[in-house]
């Protein structure tokens, strides 16, 4: 093979990949940020309680979280459940992007054994609020914005 023909072809081979890497997805839609939705149905009157919970135990430790750069933001959001079996509360937390997770507990940990105490502690809170609240399900949602 002569030295011409390997150029022109790894020319044409560098040109033909740059074009498929820069070719843009068909998608509808950007990507965003990353949320995490937790479902919480709390039980017949004891909705100011686990908010009273939430406000020493959960914006505390996301507040932190936030401060540090692990979170972009949170939000809690109240509502009527539409069912006896609907949640009524969703808990979301907000990071930049999928990779944000990697290690995630190594950086929230030191966080909740400040705020909340040790393991046995967290564990103790745990069994303490299943006495006011049920934990439906959580997801892991992707933010879009269509184009």
């Amino acid at each position: 093979m002569n030295k011409s023909l390997i150029i022109s072809t790894s020319i044409a081979l560098s040109t033909l990949l740059t074009g498929i890497c820069l070719a843009q997805s068909d998608a509808p839609y950007t990507e965003g940020p990353v949320w995490t939705v937790t479902m919480v149905k709390t039980k017949p009157g004891m909705s100011d309680d686990y908010l009273k919970t939430l406000a020493k135990i959960y914006k505390v430790t996301n507040d932190e979280a936030k401060k540090q750069g692990i979170i972009m933001d949170y939000k809690i959001l109240l509502g009527v459940a539409a069912t006896p079996h609907d949640f009524d509360i969703l808990l979301m937390q907000e990071f930049k992007n999928m990779a944000a997770f990697d290690g995630v507990r190594d950086k929230i940990d030191p966080i909740q054994n400040k705020i909340i105490g040790n393991a046995d502690a967290q564990r103790q809170g745990a069994v303490e609020r299943m006495q006011v609240r049920e934990i439906l399900g959580g997801k892991i949602m992707r933010e879009i914005t269509l184009k």
